[in-house]
């Protein structure tokens, strides 16, 4: 990025995938993509900017908004935002989520004049039943680093952690850590964090307790959340 002035994001998706017609077609997705994944990382120690995805839907199911907010890692800060409002791409399909919100995330991603060095998604990476949640779909398909974060766990067992901020217990699938149940506030309810793709479980735990500094949810969903909630607000018919 030059120091010119802000610049239109290039082509931070790559190649597309268009949204599979059925869900065979969806699971040979997954199944071709889920090797791309790094889960090693390092991914960046002290990044500039982080950005934070999330969709919200309409009560009747048909129209969403897809909503990316980039911050300034430091001052958390928002520096850009975008956002897409449409259709979901895909059928609602437990363990396919991704492909209902993939596309409108993509497309608000490609909107933005800030290119983030890290994506923090509302959802899971490895802790999926295919070890290819939302996170690991974004990240490999952007080739950016990715982390997901959920508000409650889409499977595994766990242990409760200590009450206080920063304490964190694994989240295992069998005998497979997929991820870490973490306490970003003392005494309040903890999130789930697990790899998304180039970060490693470490960082990724140090990147959500950076982005927590007085709520439960990292600033990067926080805002993500309330633009797209106002967008899809202010789309609404009549």
């Amino acid at each position: 990025m030059t120091t010119d002035g802000p610049e239109r994001v290039p082509d931070v998706v790559g190649a597309r995938v268009d949204p599979p017609g059925s869900v065979a077609e969806a699971l040979a997705v997954q199944e071709r993509l889920r090797p791309l994944v790094d889960l090693v990382g390092p991914g960046p120690a002290e990044p500039a900017t982080v950005a934070g995805l999330d969709v919200a839907y309409a009560e009747s199911g048909d129209r969403l908004a897809a909503a990316v907010t980039v911050l300034d890692a430091r001052t958390l800060a928002v520096v850009d935002s975008a956002v897409s409002v449409g259709r979901p791409a895909f059928d609602y399909v437990p363990g396919l989520f991704a492909f209902r919100e993939l596309p409108a995330l993509l497309d608000a991603l490609d909107r933005l004049t800030v290119r983030p060095e890290v994506l923090v998604c509302d959802g899971h990476g490895l802790a999926h039943p295919r070890r290819f949640g939302l996170a690991c779909h974004l990240g490999v398909v952007t080739g950016l680093p990715a982390i997901g974060v959920g508000k409650t766990p889409l499977l595994g067992a766990w242990a409760p952690p200590a009450d206080r901020r920063g304490a964190w217990t694994p989240l295992r699938d069998g005998d497979e850590v997929v991820g870490r149940v973490l306490r970003t506030r003392d005494g309040v309810k903890p999130v789930f964090v697990s790899v998304g793709h180039r970060v490693s479980l470490d960082n990724a735990t140090a990147r959500v307790l950076a982005l927590t500094p007085r709520y439960r949810l990292p600033e990067t969903t926080r805002t993500a959340d309330r633009l797209c909630r106002d967008a899809l607000a202010a789309a609404a018919p009549g």
